[in-house]
């Protein structure tokens, strides 16, 4: 058996979770419980089904018209190692790898050193979607995040420039 992944469901093309053609992978499990949460079905850890790696991948690989991956949730981060090992495999094929968390960038840097698989999720991330959605902050208007407080984090940039740069979207 394989890496597994457990999930709250996938969406094979989605224009609405990322620039482009996505797969958007809900991942089950979330601590965050942010009230008016869209996704509150992904937040009890033992919901959802698991489900291979490989069986993603190979459904991405018949797909030419996706441009990446959304991983979401749920919070990708609760399952951070094999979440990484899929998002890694996602790179190699020449795609990117979009991110939400309800965890700011500041608390998953000083997570990363302590919780298996968060620097590698963050390595292989493209564009971070982070912070809790907050009901107050709420804003429709917003491109592929649901209130003013979350930021787009283009993860290249921050990692070349070592300092923390929010995308040109």
């Amino acid at each position: 058996m394989g890496v597994q992944l457990r999930i709250a469901g996938i969406i094979n093309e989605s224009i609405a979770d990322g620039p482009g053609i996505r797969m958007v992978v809900f991942t089950q499990g979330c601590s965050h419980n942010c009230p008016g949460c869209h996704n509150p079905q992904t937040h009890p850890y033992d919901a959802g089904e698991v489900i291979e790696i490989e069986k993603i991948l190979s459904d991405i690989k018949k797909n030419p018209l996706l441009d990446g991956i959304t991983l979401s949730g749920g919070d990708p981060f609760e399952q951070a190692s094999v979440c990484s090992a899929l998002a890694g495999e996602v790179k190699k094929l020449g795609l990117t790898v979009i991110t939400y968390t309800g965890y700011t960038y500041e608390r998953l840097l000083e997570l990363s050193e302590q919780r298996e698989g968060y620097a590698g999720l963050l390595e292989n991330t493209d564009l971070l979607v982070d912070g809790p959605f907050i009901l107050g902050r709420k804003d429709l208007l917003l491109k592929f995040r649901g209130s003013a407080n979350q930021r787009i984090i283009d993860m290249d940039k921050t990692r070349k420039q070592g300092r923390l740069v929010l995308a040109e979207i």
